[in-house]
């Protein structure tokens, strides 16, 4: 009789003690929820998800909730609950029994009206049928989850994740048909949509995906790099089953390299996590790698044993894929040990599954599809015939006249808006036509012009032969850029800048060379490809002399500044010492004769007509310059925009 010391028996009532605890405390929580969702009837599966989620393995825990969720009409809470025990059961690879699960949460999530659950169930029933190789029903419970969720407007966290799982199951499918590209574009796609959501399963499910679909494409590398990034996912957030799926695929990449000393640990240490799972598919998973990797090292006989017992699950489970693998490996074997006719066998064996994968896969599906489109069209034909009557013609003719009175309508109504398009444009246009004249009038305004003829006169009576051609040929040439100016809306600041100096030149004369006048430009601009309206600047150089510097006696100065501000605008600042705008007022009020200045607000219309086709706006700021609280100048600061509208096509 065996005895028990005092300690041990103390330790082991403890250990028991403490379980019943622990069950009842979390008995107690599963209650309160219960409690909770009856009384509030969430219906989003995000809510619901983030509620029930620690029960959701618990298949007693998800029965009692079907229970209760049907005896008070509960619909979404039905559908969470029969989706949960459909996904238990197609961990343990009870694949007949999840898909009726997931079935019945499909009624319940029509009946609860509910787009974002009903997506969910029919993923999960492809998921289900894609596990056991049956191909077509996969791949059209996907599509129709698919079809659903892109036609959903402002498609929830939710939905995105049910779209990210069927182009997942569907390059899943495009596997299992040997296209692996395609396959590959599916998995992409929906790693781009996990990645949006930063959803780590998701992550780690699309990254083996893809290191699978490179592994059949022989690129045995970029598959280990997709297996370990998987790997990593499936670490972070701690998934068992994650870590099996992807020790067994990296130990099948060692094996392929021959790398025996790393795949047989990690291939071991996979069988063993599975067991634990008690995952049926994954435990056939790990014993066919085990047997390859004995296969390979020349243990026939203890590889026979574990291919058999892989074969054994697959065939109970119909996993056709590895009673395929299993039976080409045992046929091998079989070889190795010359039974060749028991590796004939096995080799037909596996033969027939491929081919009948394949031909179930392609040709049953091809046949649907054209018994369905012979199906529409006799449909179609008998709609045709149930037509033809009296009353249809009536509502023919009908539909032809709305159509033509329809016709009429959009064509006047297209005419009318062609024409005040049109009369808008020759508006725009005319605008534009009389700001070009106005300003070409204000720059070769009859006073500019008989004053420095007058100046230049004056050179020639006192003999100053030199300096009468040398302000006579600047004189000319100004008088040409501002006519060649007057045909362009604008011009480079270049151009601009060196007929401002020939302008200030000229005006000089007057003022008996007593103006210094500098131009300063920021070396990053381009002059030469900087666009701004032509002759911008005279109007205001003209109101800095004659407002700012004629009524002043000596130390005249202008100065033009040109620099970027930002790389929307470049900035034109025009700053003079002159009295400023206040004394100039006076004195303007004072004159008999005054003459209003309206190149100012030609220069305004023309800097916005420019500004239509940038980004931004121009601007325009007159500010007094003061020293000592005496005035001391005038600084006008010109932003004129560089970035033009993108053209639209």
């Amino acid at each position: 009789m065996t005895s028990y010391s005092p300690n041990k028996l103390f330790s082991f009532c403890f250990f028991i003690l403490c379980f019943a605890l622990s069950a009842y405390a979390q008995d107690s929580t599963f209650q309160n929820t219960l409690s909770y969702i009856k009384e509030h009837k969430p219906s989003q599966y995000a809510t619901l998800d983030s509620i029930l989620k620690p029960f959701e393995s618990d298949s007693l825990k998800m029965k009692q909730l079907l229970k209760n969720s049907k005896t008070s009409n509960y619909y979404a809470a039905s559908c969470y609950a029969l989706n949960a025990l459909g996904i238990i059961n197609r961990n343990i690879s009870n694949y007949n029994t999840s898909i009726k699960y997931h079935e019945n949460a499909q009624k319940y999530a029509d009946s609860a009206k509910n787009v974002e659950l009903k997506i969910i169930s029919l993923n999960m029933i492809g998921v289900a049928y894609r596990r056991m190789d049956v191909i077509k029903p996969a791949l059209d419970y996907h599509t129709e989850a698919l079809k659903i969720a892109y036609s959903a407007t402002n498609p929830s966290s939710t939905i995105r994740r049910s779209i990210a799982v069927s182009q997942n199951s569907i390059g899943n499918i495009y596997m299992a048909l040997k296209q692996y590209d395609l396959a590959i574009t599916q998995f992409d796609k929906s790693l781009k949509l996990e990645e949006q959501d930063n959803n780590k399963l998701g992550l780690a499910i699309n990254y083996h995906n893809i290191g699978y679909a490179e592994e059949a494409k022989g690129n045995l590398s970029a598959a280990l790099t997709n297996y370990q990034k998987s790997l990593d996912y499936n670490n972070a957030i701690d998934s068992e089953i994650g870590r099996v799926i992807c020790y067994n695929s990296i130990g099948g990449i060692y094996l392929k390299q021959e790398n025996f000393e790393e795949a047989e640990p990690i291939i071991r240490e996979a069988l063993e996590k599975a067991l634990n799972l008690d995952d049926q598919f994954y435990i056939t998973s790990s014993y066919l790698n085990l047997g390859t990797l004995e296969f390979q090292l020349n243990q026939f006989s203890i590889a026979e044993k574990n291919l058999k017992k892989a074969l054994n699950i697959a065939s109970s489970y119909n996993l056709k894929s590895s009673v395929a693998d299993a039976s080409k490996l045992l046929s091998k074997i079989n070889e190795k040990n010359k039974k060749y006719d028991v590796a004939l066998d096995y080799y037909q064996k596996a033969v027939e599954i491929e081919n009948t994968i394949l031909t179930e896969q392609n040709l049953q599906y091809v046949n649907d599809i054209v018994i369905e489109y012979e199906n529409e069209n006799k449909n179609n034909q008998i709609k045709a015939l149930a037509l033809e009557n009296e009353a249809v013609r009536l509502r023919l003719e009908r539909n032809k006249n709305i159509l033509l009175f329809t016709s009429l309508l959009i064509a006047i109504l297209g005419t009318i808006l062609f024409i005040m398009n049109r009369t808008k444009a020759l508006r725009r246009d005319k605008h534009i036509l009389t700001l070009e004249q106005d300003m070409l009038r204000s720059q070769m305004n009859p006073h500019f012009i008989f004053n420095s003829l007058n100046s230049i006169k004056l050179y020639i009576i006192n003999n100053e032969k030199e300096n009468a051609v040398y302000y006579l040929n600047k004189f000319s040439k100004l008088i040409r850029k501002i006519l060649m100016a007057s045909k362009e809306k604008e011009t480079s600041l270049e151009d601009e800048l060196e007929t401002m100096k020939l302008y200030m030149n000229i005006e000089n004369i007057r003022f008996s060379n007593e103006i210094d006048f500098k131009i300063n430009v920021d070396p990053s601009i381009n002059t030469e490809i900087t666009k701004i309206p032509s002759l911008v600047l005279q109007p205001f150089l003209e109101n800095s002399l004659w407002h700012g510097l004629s009524s002043k006696t000596d130390n005249k100065k202008i100065e033009l500044n040109v620099f970027k501000k930002s790389s929307k605008f470049i900035v034109v600042e025009i700053v003079d010492n002159g009295i400023g705008r206040i004394a100039s007022q006076k004195i303007k009020e004072q004159k008999k004769l005054k003459r209003n200045s309206v190149g100012i607000d030609i220069t305004k219309a023309r800097l916005a007509n420019f500004s239509e086709s940038f980004e931004d706006s121009y601007s325009l700021k007159i500010e007094d310059l003061y020293t000592d609280n005496s005035p001391s100048g005038t600084k006008i600061s010109l932003l004129i925009p560089t970035n033009k509208l993108k053209s639209k096509v």
